[in-house]
């Protein structure tokens, strides 16, 4: 399995960028997406970004990236907060059910 992660653009230059995910940089291979301004997030697999996307898109995403992490490192802290969005889609789903 291979998981996106969501990175911000730096600095960049013909066919790559120099992108931040929490602190940690890295060249990323920017053929399949173009040439990115600094500030753009992209969707990252395998050092390739692979989709421009929105802020709000990264954010969620690293959420559910940090609360995978958790769970796996055998964290007990609540991760609720981090799918909100699921959650509330969920129970608005329930209640169009009823």
């Amino acid at each position: 399995m291979c998981l996106g992660i969501p990175m911000q653009v730096t600095e960049c230059g013909a066919g790559y960028a120099i992108c931040d995910y929490n602190g940690a940089l890295r060249r990323i291979d920017t053929m399949l997406v173009g040439d990115l301004a600094p500030g753009t997030w992209v969707l990252v697999f395998i050092d390739a970004a692979r989709e421009v996307i929105a802020e709000e898109d990264a954010k969620r995403i690293s959420d559910a990236l940090f609360a995978l992490e958790t769970v796996m490192s055998g964290g007990t802290a609540d991760i609720d907060h981090l799918f909100a969005d699921i959650i509330e889609n969920s129970a608005t789903n329930r209640k169009d059910t009823l």
